[in-house]
């Protein structure tokens, strides 16, 4: 079914397509000025020494995992509400991923959580800045400090976030970005790898490019990857990192809409507009449906009016993929459990008019109120088919 308010929509000006038409004129489509020049940005927007572009976030993640050395029968904690890349990456490097619970309040992971976790095989730990939201890094790097683990964040939802006047990918041995299209930047498909030591940009360096050294194309050192982004995806971020300033000052409106458009339906949890030590970057605006309402049934109500909605996220310790693997938990996840159903992403992007908010928040407050007092019925995914992917992917 087509959505007449879409979720998520990247926003391209005519700058985007004169940087990325000027890659097509010249013979460097690949490995060309542009990676550079977007790296360079890149790394120092996060006052970072090195960054590291790549084809995704998810490749980011699993070249970071490499490049510190993680491996067969180690752990890595993670959180269980996430994209399931962090698990996905943990796992294709041969180590056993072990969930953690979260913090209601932030939805990151839960500092005292993380410290149950650790065993003696636990060799690092994902830190993923959910929805833009920092986590508590001060707590969070000071455990991993103690304990003698890597600390990698996931910084792929929360570009342009701040914890204490200091932006997120910067605390971390090595942090993770992703420009999928419903990022707050873009390059279309696309990520990058953050870090301060050259030994370990270099590595990256070559494991994404076939794990080639030096300048001989023929010459690997190691086997590697096909993980390159093109330049044609750096010219197109390398604009879009430029106007991140406006970028997240229009989100930071759209959330203050919805917040105002919301705030009476009872029973209906809004995310925190402000939140002590953090500067949010809104990567999306997910809502806490009240407590009985069926999501199916609000999400099919809203389709039949054109409004697309998602679900964030289902737990990883109950997909499929992991719940009969060993090592997937360690204590009981029931905040994760009792949150995580009750979690609805409405429309949300740059360019979301005033008069899209207002219609999608009309739908959802009649929606709420028909699911509170009808039966279940038909799920959304009939509607709209397996769509999800298209714009959870990192």
């Amino acid at each position: 079914m087509n959505m007449r308010i879409p979720l998520s929509a990247p926003d391209i000006t005519q700058a985007e397509i004169d940087a990325v038409t000027n890659v097509l004129r010249t013979p460097n489509l690949c490995f060309g000025p542009e990676l550079a020049a977007f790296e360079s940005a890149l790394a120092r927007y996060h006052s970072v020494d090195h960054a590291v572009a790549v084809s995704s976030g998810t490749a980011g993640l699993h070249l970071a995992l490499i490049t510190l050395g993680i491996g067969r029968g180690d752990e890595v904690i993670v959180p269980s509400f996430a994209f399931v890349a962090v698990a996905n990456t943990v796992r294709q490097v041969r180590a056993a991923p072990v969930f953690a619970e979260i913090d209601p309040l932030t939805l990151n992971l839960d500092p005292s959580s993380v410290e149950r976790a650790i065993t003696p095989r636990t060799r690092a730990v994902v830190v993923v800045h959910t929805f833009g939201v920092p986590a508590q890094m001060d707590a969070l790097d000071t455990i991993a400090r103690r304990h003698r683990l890597a600390l990698i964040e996931d910084a792929c939802e929360a570009i342009g976030a701040e914890f204490d006047s200091r932006r997120v990918g910067s605390f971390g041995n090595m942090a993770v970005l992703g420009f999928y299209p419903n990022k707050q930047i873009t390059t279309g498909e696309g990520g990058a790898v953050l870090c301060r030591d050259a030994s370990h940009a270099a590595r990256l360096r070559s494991l994404r490019n076939q794990g080639r050294s030096g300048d001989d194309w023929l010459d690997h050192a190691e086997p590697g990857f096909n993980y390159r982004l093109s330049d044609l995806a750096c010219a197109l971020g390398r604009v879009q990192l430029g106007r991140i300033e406006e970028i997240l000052a229009l989100r930071s409106q759209a959330a203050r809409r919805y917040d105002a458009l919301l705030k009476d339906v009872p029973g209906l949890e809004l995310p925190l507009l402000e939140l002590l030590r953090r500067k949010l970057s809104w990567f999306v605006f997910v809502v806490r449906l009240p407590g009985g309402v069926s999501r199916n049934q609000v999400q099919t109500a809203m389709a039949h009016n054109g409004i697309a909605t998602g679900r964030y996220f289902a737990p990883l310790h109950q997909q499929p993929a992991y719940r009969a693997r060993p090592g997937t938990a360690v204590e009981s996840l029931a905040l994760t459990e009792q949150i995580a159903p009750r979690m609805l992403a409405l429309p949300f992007f740059n360019r979301i008019t005033q008069g899209e908010q207002e219609e999608a928040a009309d739908a959802l407050r009649s929606a709420i109120d028909h699911a509170r007092h009808s039966p279940p019925q038909v799920s959304v995914d009939k509607l709209v088919g397996n769509s999800e992917a298209s714009y959870l992917d990192d």
